[in-house]
């Protein structure tokens, strides 16, 4: 009889899970699809295209809330189990609070690392190809930064052509061993930059030991500096920015590749970030079932459904807000990062050690 009731909370809560997954899919691609359309209104493509780049960005944006997703789920279960008398039924054969809480709770955490080394390795593989295909049709592709197995390389518009930038590796705020290639509009080069080291904290870069090429009649004249400056839309701060979208980059390659990334020059404050808050996410989860335990399994008495879903969303977004300030805060060097990613699980840890031995004496 034991072994039917733990298969019925567990397959009813797999399923309601799932339910809210599928809910939550739905209105991704039906808010996400007007962007899309929103951004190929003026190119020549099928409504399929903007549809299917929808469908596989959603899928890492689950990954990202499904610590809400498994609260408001687990609430919705045990409301209504608590509702349909089936509560009460489970504690008559013997299972108290504590023990469907556990059930309940070491599921999430199981789904945890399933999402982990199952799912997250095909989401950033859909993210990767998401990111492939806009960018071949982007307004914006005169503009780029890339990394490669050759380095870093820059494209940009300047004033009367286009700027090609090479360098082997970002050291800091300096770029090392740097050859910067100016094109004009019929691209012909018309000059070449070559310099041991670039500061490029802010945007007019600093080169130094600098050996300037150029085309003077179809001649090129050589001249060197000690420092040379040039003036770039990009700076350190934003070449970083534009390499912390994280969803291209799975649970297992961060693992494995961890120090190659650093070697490309991968911002090693980010990817622990990234790292830890990937491995913090089966205990993120656990802890939200053991906060919708908490305020659902109090008592036996029906309860009307719309009030506590109510209050399950206003603490989801207090939890997402608490969240984001933490991780500001560790980003700002206010707090050590690796705690800041940590804080909330730690937090929600105290408070639900407590609740759970509260709900457990009822």
């Amino acid at each position: 009889m034991s072994n039917i009731f733990f298969n019925y909370l567990l397959k009813n809560f797999l399923k309601t899970f799932l339910i809210f997954i599928l809910i939550f899919y739905c209105f991704g691609v039906i808010l996400n699809l007007f962007e899309e359309i929103e951004f190929f209104k003026n190119i020549e493509v099928s409504i399929l295209t903007p549809l299917m780049l929808t469908s596989i960005f959603i899928p890492s944006m689950i990954i990202k809330i499904l610590p809400f997703i498994t609260f408001l789920s687990s609430m919705w279960f045990m409301l209504r189990i608590r509702n349909n008398k089936d509560l009460l039924t489970l504690k008559v054969f013997g299972f108290s609070n504590f023990k469907i809480f556990m059930i309940l709770a070491t599921t999430s955490f199981v789904l945890g690392w399933l999402v982990l080394i199952l799912a997250n390795p095909i989401t950033s593989s859909m993210s990767k190809y998401y990111e492939k295909t806009k960018s071949n049709y982007s307004k914006d592709i005169d503009h780029l930064v890339t990394f490669n197995r050759n380095g870093l390389w820059i494209k940009e518009n300047i004033e009367n052509g286009n700027r090609i930038i090479s360098a082997k590796k970002p050291d800091g705020f300096f770029l090392v061993d740097v050859t910067i290639f100016h094109l004009n509009k019929q691209s012909n080069l018309t000059e070449k930059i070559v310099s041991t080291k670039a500061n490029i904290k802010e945007n007019i870069w600093a080169l130094e030991n600098v050996t300037l090429l150029k085309n003077e009649n179809g001649m090129f004249e050589e001249e060197k500096f000690d420092i040379y400056k040039i003036n770039s839309i990009y700076n350190h701060e934003k070449i970083n920015s534009l390499f912390k979208n994280f969803d291209t980059m799975s649970f297992f390659d961060l693992v494995v590749n961890y120090k190659d990334f650093l070697k490309k020059g991968y911002n090693k404050t980010f990817l622990n970030q990234n790292l830890h808050s990937m491995l913090s996410l089966p205990f993120f989860l656990f802890m939200m079932t053991a906060l919708a335990a908490i305020l659902t399994l109090n008592t036996l008495k029906k309860s009307d459904n719309l009030k506590f879903i109510v209050v399950g969303l206003l603490v989801s977004v207090l939890i997402f807000y608490l969240k984001d300030l933490s991780i500001a805060l560790g980003q700002t060097e206010r707090i050590p990062l690796i705690l800041a990613v940590w804080a909330p699980v730690i937090a929600l840890s105290l408070f639900t050690f407590i609740g759970v031995l509260q709900i457990n004496e009822k």
